[in-house]
């Protein structure tokens, strides 16, 4: 039973698909006999006026070709004067058309478009009605009567034209002048202009470019409707007149419709984009409560709230605008597509290293590899974090010079954190030095914590510690680490600076040489400064 349903159920999707690929089949059909029909089609046009589109061959003549033949025949049957009568004679399975009697074209069924539910006879009635307005066109071209009347109203219209825009400028400034100086009485009395809440001269500059806008409107539709006219006059130009005004009414009307059309899918735009800013304010009240410690989560620390809001942010508005795209008018135009394949062509061309350098400043930022106000080393250089952004990491130096570093560069190298290990805040400062065998190790070690305990900045807790990391051929190498303190912010270099005085200065007052760059052997004399030559001039004595 259950194998016979199985069966039954495989025959119904076979059927299904089966009648959807035939549907579609068919529809691909019509498509391609539409597309091939349009590529085959020819526009017969005299005198600049569009007579009859041929869509098909008749006696293995291509519809081209019968346009070429037809403007031939047309053009002399219309050369010499006369009244050039225009009639439609029936010649199954067509029409012929005739102009005093003599045939010009032939209109076949196949040049009727049915899809539009045209007839054979009522598309011979159009031909008949468009070809003698191209006689009567053709007759009064011929007549230097006509073309004289033309070129006067050419010239009395374009007098009117150059009046109307004379007096619309100058209505424009009168009207212009006054609503300025209203405007400007009116501000001057306003407490948002005293509280520089309303800039008066943005406010007045904002009113003279309106006025300015309109002038050029009106200026365009005086020119459209003159040029128009003008067109109009004359017969070889008279139907690209006639369109002028068909096209900017259609424009118009097909801008308002469009409008109409587009309101409720722009109210949707507008709700998903609105939920999206609700979405927001609720994230941003939630990563305030964990910024100012009232809310504590495991897995967002409060010196991250920053990043993770621009993140959460720039995402919900991507997420909003991706839903809220199918809504937007213009869409689906051509226009539109081909303006996002052209900035998705420059983003993925131009913007390869800019991602590399924010996905670097995610990795660090996320990773913890170092804090805003930790010192580092990165590379050769070394400084106190002053920013972390997500393209650069901004670090300021012992000499107070604020270097930008690109977090891809510091991704790529190793980084010294010397103020994740230490305790507290603060930084680590460690220096080494390399003293000979016959001094003894403990006392090394003794004097180089009392140097640093010497120098001002450095934390006697924890206490400062000494490690011996190699034993050369000629002198060991002692690594003494310690603790700068918080509360007396130091740069690092200072601190550095003072400790290694600190350093000779002990060293000295032992008797201990310090055996650095190299030791080739025991000298004659010690190298030791005398306790009476530590201020020698120019130093000042302490």
């Amino acid at each position: 039973m259950i194998f016979f349903r199985c069966c039954l159920f495989l025959c119904l999707m076979c059927c299904a698909l089966s009648s959807n690929a035939v549907d579609k089949a068919l529809v691909d059909a019509q498509n391609t006999q539409n597309t091939q029909s349009k590529e085959k089609e020819a526009s017969l046009s005299i005198f600049n006026r569009d007579i009859l589109s041929f869509r098909a061959s008749v006696l293995g003549i291509e519809p081209a070709d019968r346009v070429a033949r037809a403007q031939r025949r047309i053009k002399q049957q219309l050369s010499p004067n006369g009244n050039h009568k225009v009639t439609a004679l029936p010649m199954p399975p067509g029409i012929l058309i005739q102009i005093d009697g003599a045939g010009s074209f032939y209109i076949a069924p196949d040049d009727i478009d049915q899809f539009q539910q045209e007839t054979l006879e009522g598309v011979a009635k159009d031909v008949v009605a468009k070809l003698s307005a191209v006689v009567a066109e053709t007759q009064e071209s011929r007549s230097v009567e006509n073309m004289l009347r033309a070129a006067a109203y050419v010239l009395i219209a374009s007098i009117i034209f150059i009046v109307l825009v004379w007096g619309v400028q100058r209505l424009r400034r009168l009207i212009e002048a006054r609503i300025l100086s209203f405007a400007s009485a009116k501000l001057d009395d306003l407490d948002l202009v005293h509280a520089k809440l309303i800039n008066r001269e943005r406010t007045l500059w904002i009113l003279h470019r309106l006025f300015q806008l309109l002038l050029w409107v009106i200026v365009f539709l005086l020119t459209y409707q003159w040029l128009s006219l003008v067109m109009s006059q004359f017969p070889f130009t008279r139907p690209w007149g006639e369109h002028l005004n068909d096209f900017l009414f259609n424009l118009i009307a097909n801008i308002g419709t469009s409008i109409l059309k587009a309101i409720p899918d722009i109210f949707t735009a507008l709700v998903i984009f609105f939920l999206a800013k609700l979405v927001n304010q609720g994230l941003s009240g939630i990563f305030d409560s964990i910024q100012n410690g009232v809310l504590r989560v495991s897995w967002l620390d409060a010196d991250l709230v920053r990043p993770t809001r621009r993140i959460a942010t720039t995402a919900v508005w991507l997420f909003a605008l991706a839903m809220a795209y199918p809504y937007l008018p213009g869409a689906g135009t051509e226009a539109f597509k081909g303006v996002s394949v052209l900035v998705g062509l420059m983003i993925s061309l131009g913007a390869s290293s800019l991602i590399g350098q924010a996905a670097s400043g995610l990795i660090l930022t996320y990773s913890r590899v170092y804090r805003k106000g930790e010192f580092i080393h990165v590379m050769e250089h070394e400084g106190t974090i002053s920013e972390m952004g997500m393209f650069t990491t901004r670090i300021r130096n012992g000499m107070g010079v604020e270097l930008t570093i690109p977090n891809s560069l510091v991704l790529g190298n190793v980084t010294k954190n010397y103020s994740r290990v230490v305790q507290g805040q603060g930084f680590v400062v460690d220096t080494k030095v390399t003293i000979g065998y016959d001094t003894p190790w403990r006392q090394v070690h003794a004097m180089l914590i009392q140097a640093a305990l010497r120098t001002p900045g450095v934390l006697i807790e924890p206490t400062p510690k000494v490690f011996q990391t190699a034993l050369s051929d000629f002198y060991p190498e002692y690594l003494l680490i310690c603790q700068a303190v918080p509360s007396e912010p130091r740069p690092r270099a200072e601190v550095m600076n003072l400790l290694h005085a600190n350093i000779q200065d002990v060293f000295n007052e032992y008797g201990v040489q310090i055996m650095s760059p190299h030791y080739l052997g025991d000298p004659a004399q010690e190298k030791l400064v005398a306790k009476e030559n530590w201020n020698r001039a120019p130093a000042a004595a302490k």
